[in-house]
């Protein structure tokens, strides 16, 4: 079976508690887990850097980098199909086209620049800030930011849903963390969607994240 996200790919100190490793097309049964504890070493001279696919080539370019012996990330979400009356589950990319890699910049940018089996690879830009030259930069996602953002995509759960700012009505602004069930750990704000209470995890520039319904004594602030 091809080694596709939800998940990261090893290279080196990652492990995952649950890899996630599936075809594009998930199979009927996808096993149950909880919240997934993701370690990346920590490296000053890394970033995660946001880069879309063009012509839906996001997964070639997720096994050329991890060919290339990067650590990469595709956000997968749950969908359930109806196929001769049996309802399966199915992943598909949460967000269509687009994929993360951690890696030193400097180092990247000339491979990708230099790379001509990747012609369909380019950053993702970060449309709210402007360079001098008048440019817009790649969108570089802080790192205990992304952490958070990859153990909420990795939850199986198919609940998890991408939200628009007027989908959310939140309680407040503070800063929450999930203290139990299959999302604990996640930190996000709380904020009613759908109807229920969930906690929303947003990665500035790029896209807000619902969790499934939260009850409020699995919620604490900080």
């Amino acid at each position: 079976m091809d080694a596709l996200p939800n998940a990261t790919i090893r290279r080196g100190g990652l492990n995952p508690r649950s890899a996630g490793f599936a075809s594009n097309a998930l199979p009927e049964v996808m096993g149950s887990h909880g919240g997934v504890s993701v370690r990346y070493a920590p490296d000053p001279a890394k970033q995660w850097i946001v880069l879309r696919a063009t012509y839906n080539r996001v997964f070639q370019a997720f096994r050329r980098l991890m060919d290339d012996g990067f650590e990469a990330y595709v956000p997968m979400r749950i969908t359930l199909t109806t196929d001769r009356g049996s309802r399966r589950k199915r992943k598909e990319p949460l967000l269509p086209g687009l994929l993360f890699v951690y890696s030193n910049f400097e180092q990247f940018d000339t491979y990708l620049k230099s790379n001509r089996a990747l012609p369909f690879l380019n950053y993702y830009y970060d449309h709210f800030r402007t360079l001098a030259n008048g440019n817009n930069p790649p969108l570089i996602v802080d790192y205990d930011d992304m952490l958070n953002f990859i153990n909420l995509t990795s939850v199986d759960n198919q609940h998890i849903r991408m939200v628009k700012p007027e989908q959310c009505h939140f309680k407040g602004g503070e800063e929450v963390r999930i203290t139990a069930g299959q999302f604990k750990g996640i930190k996000g704000r709380v904020a009613r969607v759908s109807g229920q209470q969930r906690v929303v995890v947003v990665i500035d520039g790029l896209c807000s994240v619902a969790t499934a319904y939260i009850p409020t004594d699995f919620i604490e602030y900080i």
